[in-house]
């Protein structure tokens, strides 16, 4: 499916529970609304997040969630709030769950909708209005303590098995170009992670390797920190074609974990998502599972700060 909008996609195998699904992308700054709805076919709407900007006296912004069904909306249900501002970039994530969707904006909780028709009818996610889209995803939840994530639900797993295509600048203005999306963040990059680093916890990061990128001059690195040291390094050596990963406590590094350099191209677009498991990180890059890597520090609530550095363009970061 190209990120075109309007936008529709199948949902293969339909709604299930444990299902997650995260829309990324930015609103336009003269916006007056966008929706994202989860239908049934064309005309039945099991969900519809509908961001408002028309009543500005009374905000920013407001959402409303709503079901249309028999040929008529329900009654609505609003949030005199917006986590999704005019010009900005955002990220949506819906839970499904066998009670309600638990929705999530930029990593926060942001509101439960009850189920109004069977959530397993959903075949299909429509995207339509004033906004851009660069990136869709399903996947199922897939952790060991899943009833604590349904509970608590600000943390769910995702993956993102998308491919990214190449980037070339003649293009960069067309519908789907991940980089013509956005104004990039300031590099070296430094985020506060909401509650720490916890099961569950996925970050994503979106932006494109410099041609000229190197490791001596300016290394390429994503890192996880706390108060005292580094709980996960991910550093990107192209003059070696390698990435090393690594620890650093007490205030020395750790034993080097390396393997191949495959999934990153010197100028090109890239997706990493890091996801915390009970165990280890599993890295992804553009979909694709790049490594898995044991925790050294086990303290994952103290984790709670996200650096990227080197010479990489960031055009979307979910901490």
């Amino acid at each position: 499916c190209a990120y075109v909008v309007p936008f529709s996609c199948m949902i293969r195998g339909g709604l299930q529970d444990g299902m997650s699904i995260t829309v990324c992308g930015r609103v336009l700054l003269n916006a007056d609304r966008f929706n994202v709805n989860l239908q049934q076919g064309a005309e039945v709407v099991a969900l519809q997040v509908n961001p408002r900007y028309q009543m500005l006296w009374i905000g920013p912004g407001y959402v409303v969630h709503n079901t249309h069904q028999n040929g008529t909306w329900g009654w609505e249900e609003r949030k005199y709030e917006t986590p999704f501002p005019r010009g900005q970039t955002f990220s949506l994530q819906i839970l499904v769950t066998q009670e309600s969707y638990k929705i999530l904006a930029n990593g926060k909780p942001f509101l439960e909708y009850k189920h109004r028709m069977p959530f397993s009818d959903v075949d299909r996610i429509c995207v339509v209005g004033m906004v851009e889209l660069s990136l869709v995803t399903f996947h199922s939840l897939a952790v060991r303590n899943y009833k604590k994530c349904i509970k608590n639900y600000k943390y769910f797993l995702i993956m993102c098995p998308i491919k990214i295509q190449k980037y070339d600048p003649r293009h960069a203005a067309l519908p789907g170009s991940l980089v013509s999306y956005y104004k990039y963040l300031t590099v070296p990059y430094k985020s506060i992670i909401y509650d720490g680093v916890q099961p569950a916890k996925c970050i994503i990061i979106q932006g494109v390797i410099t041609p000229q990128a190197k490791r001596f001059d300016n290394i390429t690195s994503f890192s996880l920190r706390h108060r005292t040291g580094i709980a996960f390094y991910y550093s990107l050596c192209f003059d070696e074609n390698v990435v090393v990963c690594n620890s650093y406590e007490d205030g020395t590094w750790g034993n080097e974990e390396q393997s191949g350099l495959k999934l990153f191209e010197r100028g090109q677009p890239f997706q990493v998502t890091i996801c915390c498991s009970p165990d280890n990180y599993k890295m992804f890059v553009n979909g694709e599972k790049a490594c898995t890597y044991s925790h050294r520090y086990t303290k994952l609530e103290e984790i709670d700060v996200l650096e990227v550095s080197g010479d990489v363009q960031l055009s979307f970061v979910q901490p």
